[in-house]
């Protein structure tokens, strides 16, 4: 677990103080599903403390966790890019407190201020391709006849 987050330093102060009068502090107990893969994505989190697991459905097993995420971390990037589904589905493996954004309200700031529209859609970019390719690492390992290769 790694702070991959980058979605507040890559904001100016400003910037950051307009993102953040949009949250709200939220808890999720343990064992708690956060979202199901496939259902509308309308909100997302940054990870004050606690750890959330990743996974990905797999039909006829159990749904294999893909990635751990901690402190710092954004929790959610589906609600960027339509149809606005969830890739993955989230459960919080320890007790969790976060900021919740909602997206509407978010997509619509990132509207107003087509500079800060950027900088966040860039951040999320990369913490996209960082997390597709830690499931497809996750996945080759668990499936694939001799895993990902990687040594």
């Amino acid at each position: 677990m790694t702070n991959r987050n980058g979605v507040l330093a890559a904001l100016t102060p400003e910037q950051r103080e307009r993102l953040m009068e949009l949250s709200r502090e939220v808890v999720f107990p343990a064992g708690t599903r956060i979202f199901e893969e496939g259902r509308a994505a309308d909100r997302f989190w940054l990870i004050k403390s606690g750890s959330v697991t990743v996974d990905v459905h797999v039909p006829g097993r159990r749904s294999p966790t893909v990635e751990t995420l901690g402190t710092g971390d954004l929790l959610g990037w589906s609600w960027l890019v339509p149809p606005r589904r969830w890739n993955f589905g989230a459960e919080a493996l320890s007790p969790v407190r976060a900021y919740q954004f909602d997206a509407a309200q978010v997509l619509a700031l990132m509207e107003e201020d087509p500079v800060l529209g950027r900088a966040l859609s860039t951040a999320v970019a990369g913490i996209v391709a960082h997390r597709l390719t830690a499931a497809r690492t996750r996945l080759l390992d668990l499936y694939a006849p001799y895993g990902s290769g990687a040594a």
